[in-house]
């Protein structure tokens, strides 16, 4: 998937625009959660999410969801990571 498929697919689920992010190599964040929705696109490097105790490595080209409130934690590979993110905050 390119940035412009993953633009599409968060236009279609109700998802903000994309936002480019960055994380520096082997980076770690400790187990947390969002008030919102994440969907995530890796464009370069790599990326690994640990939900539920079972950790997910996710290269160039991977999608993932993080549903809003689902404890997480996140490590960026030894090059890094780049990805674009989108949010859907609930609504009510």
């Amino acid at each position: 998937m390119d940035a412009s498929d993953f633009a599409a697919v968060l236009r279609s689920e109700g998802y903000a625009a994309p936002i480019a992010r960055s994380l520096p190599p082997g980076m770690a964040a400790p187990e947390h959660t969002h008030e919102f929705h994440a969907k995530v696109l890796v464009t370069a490097g790599d990326f690994t999410l640990t939900r539920n105790g079972i950790a997910m490595r996710y290269r160039p080209g991977d999608m993932f969801t993080v549903p809003l409130g689902s404890p997480h934690a996140e490590l960026a590979g030894p090059a890094g990571a780049e990805y674009l993110a989108g949010r859907r905050y609930p609504t009510g």
